[in-house]
């Protein structure tokens, strides 16, 4: 048996039982500490084994699983195999196709793969339940919205000698608006990490586009689900963000753009906080970035 790194040995034991005679175990997991995922083999058989960094994670993964099982093809997301709630794991079967992010993609490419991210995307909260999206959940999603709304205005205090007048502005703006356009946006059940990372794509094998990692599933507003490809990918590449919404079937609102605007900039200046805090360059650069593009893309 060989491994990248230790996987834990009651996991191990787990796992084992789970797929007999298991013979090699390799690290797959992104270079973060609450991401622990393994590949794991027996002969030919292949699986995943993921351990959730909580019990929120678990069991927002273990339900969007069962959602992915519901609506998608099984060339479009992989399977719950097999689930510990004690050790709060889960074994998922192999999915066809490669990550998105950082393909060497042509441009046409990635218009096609982002025309058939949303494409999925639209089915996936087309198959949401209106009776579920309403009481708690519309309070939760709410109190999500002020949340964001409140951080942006602390990271502000922390972070404005590091701005411009128009990003200052932009960012007051996501602590005053915010919390007041909830009522008006649509609500579906989300993937919740709907970014390249967790697309697949496998044109060589005809099974087109894939999705993976369901532990941020939960109702939510819809255009939540574009705030990463908006504050990393669409502003200097609109025609991507054209072909995802063609695939998704719609435009969206100029309550929904004004949202995403908002809620990109929340994500900007939360990433110059954390990097100023940290002394991450990375992250410094990553929040002047999003804060410049959404300064300029929307002025």
């Amino acid at each position: 048996m060989s491994q990248s790194k230790p996987i834990p040995p009651d996991l191990l034991r787990w796992a084992t039982d789970q797929l007999p005679g298991l013979d090699q175990v390799t690290d797959v997991s992104w270079p973060r500490a609450d991401s622990r995922v393994w590949r794991v083999t027996a002969g030919a058989e292949v699986a995943f084994v993921k351990l959730s960094p909580s019990t929120g994670d678990y069991e927002r993964e273990i339900r969007g699983y069962a959602y992915a099982a519901r609506v998608l093809a099984p060339h479009e997301a992989p399977r719950l195999l097999a689930a510990d709630p004690g050790l709060q794991t889960i074994m998922t079967s192999p999915q066809p196709g490669r990550v998105v992010r950082n393909l060497p993609l042509q441009p046409e490419e990635e218009r096609h793969v982002h025309e058939l991210a949303g494409r999925l995307l639209r089915r996936w909260h087309d198959h949401s339940d209106p009776a579920s999206e309403s009481g708690q959940d519309s309070g939760t999603i709410r109190s999500s919205l002020a949340d964001q709304a409140e951080e942006a205005a602390s990271c502000l205090e922390r972070t404005a000698e590091h701005l411009d007048d128009k990003q200052r502005a932009l960012v007051r703006c996501v602590s005053r608006e915010l919390p007041q356009l909830a009522e008006d946006l649509p609500v579906v059940y989300q993937h919740g990490d709907y970014s390249t990372r967790n697309w697949l794509c496998s044109p060589d094998h005809g099974h087109g586009h894939g999705v993976i990692d369901f532990a941020m599933s939960a109702n939510g507003i819809a255009v939540e689900e574009f705030v990463w490809l908006c504050a990393a990918v669409w502003t200097p590449r609109p025609d991507l963000k054209a072909a995802c919404l063609a695939g998704y079937g719609r435009m969206l609102s100029d309550t929904e753009e004004r949202a995403l605007r908002l809620l990109a900039t929340r994500f900007g200046v939360s990433y110059l906080n954390t990097g100023l805090t940290k002394r991450n360059p990375t992250l410094v650069q990553r929040g002047h970035l999003v804060l410049t593009r959404m300064a300029h893309e929307y002025q």
